[in-house]
Parts: C-alpha cells; sequence; structure tokens
C-alpha cells in the first residue's frame, strides 16, 4: 500500500492551514483527493494529524472501524478491522487489506515525509504543535506493530 501527503504549491507564505491532498493507492484501488470538482484538497496539516489520532484508536484495538473525513472536504477513507487484516476504503470500493503494521508504517511514513519535507518552515503555532504531537505519539504505536 502507498499512501502520500502532499502540499499544494503557490500558497503564500506557508501556514498550518495550507491546503493539500491525500494519495491512499493499493492492491484493491486507488483514492486520491486532487483532481476533483467540487474540490477535495484539505488542510493537510491538521487533516493527517486527525488521521493519525483517528488510526491510534484502530491500531490499539480501542475500535474495531473508524473512519476519517479531512479538514476542510469530504474527502474520505474508513477502516475495519477483521481477522484477515485491515480493510481500507473509500465512498467508491476497496482500496486494501494490509496488516495493521503495514497500515501504521505506511501512514508513518508519509506523516514523517510530510514533516520532513514542510514542517520547517511553518510557523510555531497550535497546528505544529498538535502535528508533532500527534506524531510522536503514532510513532509509539507503530513502534508496537
Amino acid at each position: 500500500m502507498i499512501v502520500e501527503f502532499t502540499v499544494r504549491p503557490n500558497q503564500g507564505d506557508p501556514s498550518g492551514f495550507d491546503l493539500g491532498d491525500m494519495l491512499w493507492r493499493g492492491d484493491l484501488g486507488e483514492a486520491d483527493s486532487s483532481g476533483h470538482t467540487p474540490d477535495q484538497g484539505m488542510m493537510i496539516y491538521i487533516s493527517a494529524t486527525q488521521l493519525m489520532d483517528c488510526l491510534g484508536e484502530l491500531l490499539r484495538g480501542r475500535v474495531r472501524a473508524t473512519a476519517f473525513t479531512g479538514a476542510g472536504t469530504s474527502f474520505h477513507i474508513g477502516f475495519r478491522a477483521t481477522k484477515k487484516g485491515v480493510n481500507v476504503g473509500d465512498r467508491s470500493g476497496p482500496i486494501a487489506l494490509t496488516t495493521p503494521a503495514e497500515l501504521a508504517q505506511t501512514v508513518l511514513a508519509a506523516a514523517e515525509d510530510l514533516a520532513h519535507r514542510h514542517l520547517g518552515s511553518l510557523p510555531s503555532d497550535g497546528v505544529r504543535d498538535d502535528y508533532l504531537a500527534a506524531l510522536q505519539s503514532f510513532r509509539l504505536i507503530a513502534s508496537e506493530r
């Protein structure tokens, strides 16, 4: 499975509210927030933070199913834990059946990449602080898998 978080170019000075996109690609399908009408771009730093928090509950076994909807968008991904693994899908259908460990590592890699490429340019504020806290927490969750 492949997960990518990107920041859209040409938005002016970097901000915690910058728009970006998510791409989810698996053996069963793909969900991409870019290129839609109406636009499905999202406030990417806030959305990635929400995603890590949402998946943390699932990966720790506190819930069997959860759904993520990006901040300021209708882009939606659902997750359901089964005996065979975690089903990942969007409104149009399945994207992947994956292990909890692969899901955790794939999302962690996307979040780490976004942080490495863009977080240093953001002002020190609540959005940046929340992202870093969620990332630290998600690192622990992923290491437990």
